[in-house]
């Protein structure tokens, strides 16, 4: 058995805050790691930490990109789940073809908006960060009980999910 983690973050970024304000949600982004020490990272999200407009497959990490530009990130839960080493080779697999062809990803803003309501628009190679994990999940025969429109705050209730961690991004530390 493996585990991978679930990192949930509201950031304080303008697109978090509107998240917020208009879905009443504590959390506005999620990213899947591979690993605890959060190495291995990824989402969907700003593509420049200095341009929001620009979005689209991201390797994330605490100490760089977004999470370190906006480094007082207020809010953190991580979430850890157990895989089958099956499962955790098929995620990584999926995570590590999409990395290498990362440029022909878009950010899909108008799913993202339309989660909100509930509604999905699946577009070919266009992902949003919480419709991503879930892809990856998915395509992983990694089940989960989330909801085809899905937004950040639905991991938050992961069947078969510990809270790992909660706190400040900066702060967490694996050990």
């Amino acid at each position: 058995m493996k585990k991978i983690y679930i990192v949930l973050t509201f950031t304080g970024t303008a697109l978090s805050h509107l998240i917020h304000i208009t879905t009443k949600d504590e959390f506005a982004h999620v990213s899947i790691s591979l690993d605890a020490d959060l190495k291995e990272m990824y989402s969907f999200g700003r593509l420049n930490p200095y341009n929001p407009f620009f979005g689209g497959f991201v390797h994330e990490g605490i100490d760089y990109g977004t999470f370190k530009r906006f480094e007082n990130t207020t809010i953190s839960n991580i979430y850890s789940l157990e895989v089958s080493d099956f499962q955790y080779r098929k995620l990584k697999k999926k995570i590590k073809s999409m990395d290498k062809s990362k440029f022909n990803y878009k950010f899909n803003i108008i799913g993202l908006i339309l989660a909100k309501f509930r509604l999905r628009l699946e577009r070919h190679d266009c992902y949003y960060c919480a419709e991503f994990v879930k892809k990856v999940m998915d395509d992983s025969n990694i089940y989960n009980n989330l909801p085809e429109a899905v937004k950040p705050e639905d991991f938050k209730y992961l069947e078969n999910a510990n809270l790992y961690y909660s706190g400040l991004l900066k702060d967490y530390r694996s050990d």
